[in-house]
């Protein structure tokens, strides 16, 4: 199962999304990450609408979205981007 559906998962798992959009960036970023032993995910984009982050903060967000993918942080995701929001709530997305 490749790194993204793996994040895909469990994003889907803990908080039941109406949209999520993964964007791996790591191909933009490959000049400046030079780690012989990289992940195939090294640098990720998450939009993602979920009524879970009603009444969050952005902070309080983004710390959810980290807490949970905290295992890939630790085995090497370099970079990671969050776009938040709860249902009802614009996006530039």
């Amino acid at each position: 199962m490749s790194a993204k559906t793996v994040i895909e998962e469990k994003l889907q798992g803990l908080f039941n999304p109406e949209r999520l959009i993964l964007m791996d960036e790591s191909e933009r970023h490959a000049g400046h990450f030079h780690e012989p032993n990289a992940p195939e995910i090294t640098h990720l984009r998450v939009r993602i609408v979920s009524s879970q982050f009603e009444g969050m903060s952005r902070i309080a967000r983004h710390r959810a979205v980290n807490e949970a993918l905290q295992e890939e942080i630790a085995a090497g995701l370099h970079a990671l981007a969050i776009e938040a929001a709860a249902p009802g709530e614009a996006t530039r997305w």
